[in-house]
């Protein structure tokens, strides 16, 4: 039996609702570290940016990754 594979459109649900957590807290981080919460929100779009395109890419490749997978 081959392992199940997450689906292109289930990594992208996974990273935009990893990425809309992230940017809370990081606009929250952004606002400690400078006081001023449009800085901070600039970081954070940043970093959501980012870390959505790194993040949606990881997935993709580990999902064709078998290694460590056990059928049921």
């Amino acid at each position: 039996m081959e392992p199940e594979l997450d689906s292109a459109k289930r990594t992208l649900l996974k990273a935009t609702l990893w990425n809309v957590l992230g940017f809370y807290v990081m606009s929250l981080v952004g606002y400690l570290a400078t006081g001023s919460w449009s800085i901070g929100g600039a970081m954070a779009l940043i970093n959501t940016a980012v870390g959505f395109a790194m993040y949606f890419a990881y997935e993709r490749v580990w999902s064709v990754i078998t290694w460590g997978r056990h059928a049921e």
